[in-house]
């Protein structure tokens, strides 16, 4: 081994001892400095991994306490996309009137008692990206476990595709949502959305209408308040009320059954503000279907459908005249058949009327050549403006786009023989609404009001109404001791058609028909019922009545002392049965059926029957089937009935510039 040599004096460097070819040179060092050196290698690498070992522990120690010993919950913006929150439950109902989910956009729609009608669901749609797959065979597996109606090797195969998304399955619920969370596959996604939902099915179905795909309304209320459900999220509450309206239907589709009818409808409303309570078509369908439901199902009877109105329309035809002082109550009007080119206006054959009916007895045996001559004794321009007025002549102003127009005679055609005709309600056709609407209107103090299935805020009474809208309760009411024919100061809020003297009237006259006319089947104790029935033949595929094919229906109000609720029953093509004696008429069943609704809505509408003041109620009803012609006054009748044709006629040849029609 080399000795080390010292370093000389001076100012010159050592030489460096020349080492021999072919072998190797290594640097001497004392053992000492190695170990040394060593030793503070291994204290550098102790100090490096204790710091590791400190730094990692707290991390550990960090991540202990935050999931282990105090985890924290998680912000809402963290988990938000994936996990939706979910609706409490209430399974009482008591969340109905303001149940607003914080992920739903479309707003709850309910009844007037905050019933839910239509309500938006938080869903969630799956997608996937399958560029992210691991095991697409084992994720369909797990996704199966939790939607079973997944094909498992179409699942595999959208899964395995080559693209960056697919869609897995629709309209999921949150719970199956944080379900498929909770399994934590690579590349699972959810999108947001909501699924409207009709909880009470069939009620109300036509009403209610549906939505898109894409929450947007395509028909009812879903469609004509669109807009307002998609920007204001407080519920929308309706006037209907899902009592009266179930009450309606079972009773409507008990007849239509029992009558073997097509279609049917029923309505009720409240005369004094025009709220629509319950409105029922049949055949119906299931509200959460609306997409496989029939046409004939979808078909709202009640507005699209267009029906003649048959002897309903008479109520019309005697308002024209008392208000426009063409007829009183003691002229006589002719029973006779009138012969009408090829067509002859009569009565059936088993009704044995007199030649000559006073006014209310025109109304109350229902007689069509006496309606005829009053129409006449009006005639044609006064008729066209009074049906105008009363607004026959368009849609009913509902908030339903399937309102359809009537179908009414051009005004070139309105000749001799359609003055006759539509003053007993053929020749045009209404929907059931419009009649309903115009009854209304002839007893409440003479006010044209607008149909609404809107609830209308009538609580208080002092806050002056805005517009015909926001009418007020304002009733026509019967006071003990009061003249009969005196009216409430108060009457609603709409366009005045009538006067109320002429109303009252109108609503004695509606009372006679039941208890002494065609009506009498109608009758409910205490409820003191007014109405008209109304039979008309219907139309063939080629023109032309069908007969014995009828449409029969009765329009009605009660109580007639303080006229509070319109009744209104249609049944399509009924047939008759061994209780009916093979009649279709309406007396036979649209009338029992408006019975049976009013005895059982009349407690839920807080109307209870009043038998205590009954002769008095009765008395300030009253109104003779024969009035006595007033001294000084010279009545139509034999002799005096300027609507007879045959008078017409030869006051045409004598004076033609005179002629009326």
């Amino acid at each position: 081994m080399p000795q080390d040599v010292p370093p000389s004096s001076g100012s010159q460097r050592p030489e460096r001892p020349d080492v021999p070819s072919g072998h190797s040179r290594k640097t001497a060092q004392p053992r000492g400095l190695r170990r040394l050196n060593l030793d503070q290698m291994h204290g550098r690498l102790l100090g490096v991994g204790m710091g590791f070992l400190a730094i990692y522990g707290a991390v550990a120690l960090k991540a202990t306490v935050a999931t282990v010993l105090m985890p924290m919950e998680p912000e809402k913006r963290q988990i938000a996309p994936q996990v939706p929150e979910i609706p409490k439950s209430d399974p009482r109902g008591e969340m109905a009137g303001d149940f607003v989910l914080p992920t739903v956009k479309r707003a709850t729609i309910t009844d007037r008692t905050g019933q839910a009608l239509a309500l938006s669901l938080p869903v969630a749609q799956v997608y996937a990206n399958p560029m992210e797959m691991i095991d697409p065979a084992d994720a369909a597996d797990k996704l199966r476990k939790v939607l079973p109606q997944l094909d498992r090797d179409e699942t595999i195969r959208r899964l395995s595709l080559k693209k960056q998304f697919v869609y897995l399955a629709r309209d999921i619920s949150p719970v199956q949502e944080i379900a498929i969370n909770n399994l934590g596959i690579p590349g699972i996604y959810f999108e947001a959305g909501e699924r409207r939902h009709y909880p009470l099915g069939r009620t109300a179905a036509q009403i209610m209408g549906s939505v898109d795909i894409d929450d947007h309304g395509i028909a009812g209320v879903e469609r004509y308040f669109d807009k307002r459900l998609n920007s204001d999220k407080s519920p929308l509450r309706l006037s209907l009320d899902v009592r009266v309206q179930t009450v309606a239907h079972d009773e409507l589709q008990a007849a239509k059954d029992e009558f073997s009818a097509i279609g049917a409808s029923a309505i009720v409303m409240d005369v004094r503000t025009g709220e629509i309570l319950a409105m029922v078509s049949l055949p119906d369908y299931d509200a959460n279907d609306f997409g496989h439901a029939p046409n004939d199902a979808r078909f709202n009877r009640a507005v699209t459908g267009m029906y003649e109105p048959g002897s309903t329309f008479k109520l019309q035809t005697a308002a024209m005249g008392l208000q426009l002082g063409v007829v009183h109550l003691w002229d006589r009007f002719s029973t006779i058949p009138i012969k009408v080119g090829r067509f002859t206006i009569r009565d059936m054959k088993t009704d044995h009327f007199a030649p000559w009916l006073s006014l209310p007895g025109v109304l109350a045996y229902s007689s069509n050549p006496a309606a005829a001559h009053i129409a006449l004794d009006v005639g044609a321009t006064r008729q066209q403006d009074w049906l105008r007025n009363m607004g026959f002549f368009n849609r009913v102003p509902v908030e339903l786009p399937e309102a359809g127009r009537p179908l009414v005679p051009a005004s070139r055609n309105w000749g001799i023989s359609t003055v006759m005709t539509v003053g007993f309600g053929h020749g045009v056709a209404e929907p059931p609404l419009a009649i309903v609407r115009g009854t209304a209107a002839t007893v409440n103090g003479g006010i044209l009001l607008k149909p609404t299935l809107v609830a209308r805020d009538t609580e208080d009474d002092s806050k002056p109404a805005s517009d015909a809208d926001a009418a007020q309760v304002r009733p026509v009411a019967y006071r003990p001791g009061a003249d009969s024919d005196e009216i409430g100061a108060e009457t609603p809020v709409g366009t005045r058609v009538l006067s109320e003297q002429t109303s009252a009237l109108l609503r004695k006259l509606l009372r006679l028909d039941v208890t002494l006319g065609s009506g009498k089947s109608a009758e409910v104790p205490g409820y003191y019922v007014g109405g008209k029935t109304g039979t008309a033949e219907k139309i063939g595929a080629h023109g032309g009545y069908l007969k014995h094919v009828n449409v029969s229906a009765f329009t009605s109000v009660f109580p007639m002392n303080n006229p509070h609720y319109a009744v209104y029953v249609m049944l399509d093509s009924p047939q008759g049965t061994a209780a009916t004696h093979g009649w279709t008429t309406a007396a036979w069943n649209a009338a029992p059926t408006v019975k049976k609704i009013i005895s059982r809505v009349g407690p839920i509408l807080n109307q209870f029957p009043d038998l205590a003041n009954k002769d008095a109620i009765d008395a300030s009803l009253a109104i003779p089937m024969n009035p006595p012609v007033p001294a000084g006054y010279r009545a139509l009748g034999p002799g005096n009935d300027p609507g007879d044709p045959r008078n017409q006629a030869h006051a045409a040849k004598t004076q033609p510039s005179k002629t009326q029609h």
